[in-house]
């Protein structure tokens, strides 16, 4: 496995620094020193919005992997269906946010600890979330010890594009990104940075530094 960039090998000044007009509220280090419950085979792709997350959780199903899709694009997509708005469905930025996270709580309450599967996004990105929304993240961090994930894959970010889904920018991307970076550290986890590259070439990246015990 590759050596683990630092923070600030991606961040520069930015890590530690106050991101203008986002929440920047830390995590409790008494809570931190929680240990994790149960050791799962689960394999997490994470990053800012917009960062290729989706594309490489179709490919790995598409491969004939087990993959979980991100609840929050499943939320926001099956209330659009319900004939809302996005406007509607992000006034209350909070309501949202809490749904979105009690929709990650009850997928991963379904799905067995050890099947080895690909997920869009892990519980830990929900800290970053709340903070968005102004809500204490410290409030769900004991959840963040339910789990054990057998690794964490960071892509690194790609240009914002809209899609009728985000809402977001650059500059929140990167708020996320710094963030989740920082807080999947917190819980002790060794990211893995994936970088820019074609989207099966990054597919290959990451099936490379997998724990080939984990796969069967």
């Amino acid at each position: 496995m590759s050596t683990m960039p630092s923070l600030q090998d991606h961040f520069g000044d930015m890590v530690g620094t106050k991101q203008p007009d986002f929440t920047e509220t830390r995590l409790n280090l008494d809570l931190l020193l929680s240990t994790f419950k149960v050791q799962t085979k689960w394999q997490v792709i994470t990053g800012a919005s917009s960062s290729g997350k989706t594309t490489l959780i179709d490919l790995f199903a598409g491969q004939g992997f087990q993959t979980v899709p991100e609840p929050g694009r499943e939320y926001i997509e099956r209330e659009l269906s319900k004939g809302r708005t996005i406007g509607e469905i992000r006034q209350d930025r909070a309501a949202m946010t809490r749904q979105i996270y009690n929709l990650w709580l009850e997928k991963m309450s379904r799905l067995p600890v050890a099947q080895f599967s690909f997920l869009d996004r892990g519980l830990p990105d929900s800290l970053a979330f709340y903070r968005f929304a102004g809500m204490d993240p410290n409030g769900i961090l004991p959840d963040c010890f339910r789990y054990r994930y057998a690794a964490v894959f960071m892509l690194d970010r790609l240009p914002y594009q809209q899609d009728g889904i985000r809402g977001g920018d650059d500059a929140s991307a990167a708020y996320f990104e710094s963030w989740m970076a920082r807080d999947y550290a917190s819980l002790g986890y060794n990211l893995i940075w994936v970088p820019v590259l074609p989207p099966e070439e990054r597919l290959t990246f990451i099936l490379d530094r997998v724990d080939e015990s984990q796969i069967a």
